[in-house]
């Protein structure tokens, strides 16, 4: 199945919240999945899911944190759970599955920004082993979890794909690091992932979509510096967001609008921001937005999954 990247007019825009997206809502009995949720988007994230009624499971590779930044919400559970480690990724998969419960939306949302080099499993760059190659290996051991009437599986990318194709013979940066095109590729494979898993997971009630949240300032900017903040034109020099930027709530709604939307019952496999499907991108404006043709590509997409599927050793769809 093929979604084109036309607009729907939702009715939400950029300064909507994850609130105002679920107001009237009733997700009691949902299950959601949410990687990240204790911390910047992810916690906004959480937060709206609970509120609409929905049971919200929060790995985390510091459960100590995650606990306290949960503390007081009710409906939430933390686990263990590291993506830059393909053994851990396993075992809380496999105990999840074993637990018999079935998962309605699964968030993938943790992540890292503009890090330093940084190598792990068997020498995998790691915005590439953690966006991407972690959260696809979770997919993967989750499959047998998802609700067979209409899971949905909810990847957060960037406007940073602007920034990078798949760099196809040099994915680990093994010729020089960039931190930067580092980061931008892996939100690229964030794209590609939803365009494929869509594809193969269409038919069995799966439905998959990449999400730009907008520019948010939250601990996910942590390495960078901040006198950088400035000089890219972030935040004014006292320290106030500059225009254009959203507050983690807002930044939130996009992702839950994907994975609860009506609107998208019988679409997938599209990259999503304010709210709604994203057009096409006809700049190189990031606050402008959109989405580059390389990162809703099926033939890339099939290409990196093929790629992914080698590097794991999984292929479960």
């Amino acid at each position: 199945m093929i979604t084109e990247q036309r607009r729907l007019d939702t009715g939400f825009g950029a300064h909507s919240t994850a609130d105002d997206v679920l107001a009237g809502m009733d997700l009691a009995g949902t299950t959601a999945l949410v990687t990240g949720g204790y911390s910047g988007l992810g916690l906004a994230t959480t937060r709206a899911l609970v509120h609409a009624g929905a049971h919200v499971v929060v790995p985390a590779r510091r459960p100590e944190s995650a606990e306290h930044a949960l503390r007081g919400l009710p409906r939430t559970e933390v686990h263990a759970l590291d993506l830059a480690d393909l053994g851990s990724v396993r075992v809380f998969s496999e105990r999840f599955v074993d637990n018999g419960r079935l998962l309605d939306i699964l968030i993938n949302g943790a992540g890292v920004m503009a890090c330093p080099e940084t190598r792990v499993g068997p020498g995998w760059e790691a915005h590439f082993a953690i966006n991407h190659l972690g959260h696809f290996a979770l997919a993967h051991r989750l499959r047998p979890a998802f609700a067979p009437d209409g899971a949905r599986v909810v990847t957060v990318a960037s406007s940073g794909h602007f920034l990078s194709d798949i760099r196809w013979t040099d994915p680990h940066f093994d010729a020089g690091y960039d931190r930067w095109l580092a980061y931008a590729q892996s939100k690229t494979a964030n794209a590609l992932f939803a365009v494929h898993l869509n594809r193969l997971g269409a038919d069995h009630g799966l439905r998959a979509f990449a999400v730009h949240p907008g520019s948010i300032l939250t601990p996910l900017q942590r390495h960078i510096p901040r006198e950088e903040w400035l000089a890219q034109g972030w935040v004014t020099p006292d320290g106030t967001p500059a225009v254009g930027f959203k507050s983690p709530e807002q930044g939130a709604a996009t992702t839950v609008w994907a994975a609860t939307s009506p609107l998208l019952e019988n679409r997938g496999g599209v990259y999503c921001q304010d709210c709604d499907i994203a057009e096409p991108a006809l700049t190189d404006d990031m606050l402008i937005g959109g989405v580059k043709p390389w990162a809703v590509d099926a033939g890339a997409a099939a290409r990196l999954w093929d790629l992914s599927c080698e590097l794991t050793g999984l292929s479960a769809f």
